[in-house]
């Protein structure tokens, strides 16, 4: 979505919202796809004492695998962004400055970079996720592991003890 900010240089203290919807069912993340429904992005524009601020809130339903039990859940991801807009940059190291061209802002490449960002490296379909068993492979999240424990060969003796009891 490119949005033109020519007025919003030469007015002081003007503002200007935007709302729009984006399509990221193609972003590839972890070997799936987990954005399957439109992301919703709202945020203003404003001129503070003749710098342009831009803030946004990027959010939708992410559907997901958990890392430790491989069972599918879903959860909800906002992101929230904020960045100047300007027509040059003063230095090189001034990654929250996005450039303008021709006083035009693309929001939707800034929302997406935005949003594939704030993406976790790793999924849990809860905090406490107990994974799956290495040995059997049961999900201990909602069964026993019926594995049988292996006894360290320098305490065999001491475990045949309690057998014989």
């Amino acid at each position: 979505m490119l949005l033109n900010v020519n007025k919003l240089l030469h007015t002081p203290d003007a503002a200007q919202d935007f709302s729009f919807e984006m399509d990221l069912s193609d972003l590839e993340f972890g070997g799936s796809y987990p954005v399957s429904q439109p992301v919703t992005v709202e945020g203003r524009i404003r001129n503070k004492a003749g710098v342009l601020l831009c803030t946004l809130e990027a959010s939708t339903t992410l559907h997901c695998i958990c890392d430790r039990c491989a069972e599918p859940f879903t959860e909800d991801k906002t992101v929230a962004y904020q960045c100047v807009l300007a027509e040059e940059r003063q230095s090189d190291d001034d990654e929250e400055i996005v450039l303008l061209e021709d006083d035009q802002v693309d929001l939707g490449e800034v929302a997406r970079t935005a949003f594939i960002l704030e993406m976790d490296t790793k999924t849990l379909c809860s905090p406490d996720c107990k994974g799956l068993c290495p040995g059997c492979g049961v999900n201990l999240n909602h069964e026993v592991c019926r594995c049988r424990k292996a006894v360290d060969p320098r305490l065999a003796k001491l475990a045949q003890l309690l057998e014989d009891r």
